[in-house]
């Protein structure tokens, strides 16, 4: 007989999902094709793609996934005139539903004991369903883990369990922010969206012993409430999580109860969180309906983090914030206003592939 599917099935040793912070194998992407996600201005996104490739390119590998040949040829082209480095680049010709890749693509664990006699790194193939069936089709997203391994010759797992990866955050030493709005919501796992069977799998699959739950979604949000939109870790026991000054504006209360629960979070030694706040950017709005704008959905490379800008004052205090967290990093402002017509920015575009742990000590 089976484990019941409230237990997850076990991984073959112990792992844990790196920061993002630690050193990158590479960075995937998905080069934008569908026009529905941004109608009227899809060249201007895959301008801000190209210039988020470019960054990265100069100290990582760059790995993104193009529709067709035609598609590869455009890619190239914008992707040599924004400077990109072409030898750290790769185009492979997967094709997806959308470009969302931190959604839908491998989210990557690494072997905690070097000495072990077990994979060293393993890709986690968590379910996938447009969050909460929200588009069709999805078809092709939810194989892009196992279209990846295939190319790459990286070891895949199976997770039965819906999961997309803006709706956690993990700081590598046993924290995960997770949103019980998004992962917690029945349109995803049906009867098994349930806290303790989410904790199970967090704690078994990624690696963590403490779970923060945040909940909400600033306006704008069709994910239900992800993470990477509201709070991120930038190093062990720290964290920025953006904040709205107005009383009346609309994503008030979902961001100060955030705070909230940040503030009386503790890690598994019982040391509280440092906190920083980063202010919300004036609305965006497109067609009358307001946008997703957030600058926690910064993404950090090897050599830099990349901060989504959106032609307003607020722009300069979240790059001087980030500045002073990531001393050790360039902090590159990518202009973001025609990418959050597609309802997202650039965490949502990007998932790192982490350097894989060492085959002995």
């Amino acid at each position: 007989m089976g484990l019941p599917a409230e237990m997850p099935p076990r991984l073959p040793g112990r792992y844990r999902m790196p920061a993002e912070w630690e050193p990158h194998l590479g960075t995937y992407l998905v080069w934008p094709h569908n026009e529905a996600t941004w109608p009227g201005c899809i060249e201007q996104a895959r301008h801000a793609i190209a210039l988020v490739a470019a960054a990265l390119s100069r100290s990582e590998a760059v790995r993104i996934l193009v529709p067709s040949a035609e598609m590869r040829r455009h890619a190239a082209d914008m992707l040599a005139k924004a400077g990109a480095n072409v030898r750290q680049v790769d185009l492979i010709t997967i094709a997806t539903d959308d470009s969302w890749i931190r959604d839908f693509g491998p989210i990557f664990v690494n072997r905690a004991e070097p000495t072990e006699t077990i994979p060293a790194q393993i890709a986690l193939n968590w379910r996938f369903n447009a969050w909460g069936g929200k588009y069709e089709p999805y078809a092709l997203d939810d194989a892009v883990p196992r279209r990846l391994a295939a190319h790459y010759g990286f070891e895949v797992l199976d997770v039965d369990l819906v999961l997309e990866g803006g709706a956690i955050e993990v700081n590598g030493r046993g924290a995960v922010l997770a949103s019980e709005t998004c992962l917690l919501d029945t349109n995803r796992n049906g009867p098994r969206a349930r806290r303790d069977v989410l904790e199970r799998y967090l704690r078994e699959y990624l690696g963590v012993d403490t779970v923060v739950w945040l909940a909400g979604a600033i306006a704008g949000d069709d994910t239900d409430g992800h993470v990477d939109q509201i709070a991120r870790f930038v190093a062990e026991d720290h964290v920025v999580t953006m904040v709205e000054d107005d009383p009346a504006d609309e994503n008030y209360d979902t961001l100060r109860g955030n705070l909230d629960r940040l503030k009386a979070a503790r890690l598994s030694d019982g040391r509280p969180l440092k906190i920083d706040l980063l202010p919300m950017p004036e609305p965006v709005f497109y067609r009358n309906a307001r946008l997703p704008a957030s600058y926690a959905n910064f993404y950090i490379g090897n050599s830099c983090v990349l901060v989504p800008l959106f032609d307003c004052a607020q722009d300069q205090l979240a790059v001087e914030l980030l500045s002073r967290l990531f001393s050790g990093r360039e902090v590159i402002g990518i202009p973001a206003t025609h990418l959050v017509v597609g309802l997202g920015a650039i965490h949502c575009l990007t998932m790192q592939h982490p350097t894989p742990s060492p085959t002995r000590l």
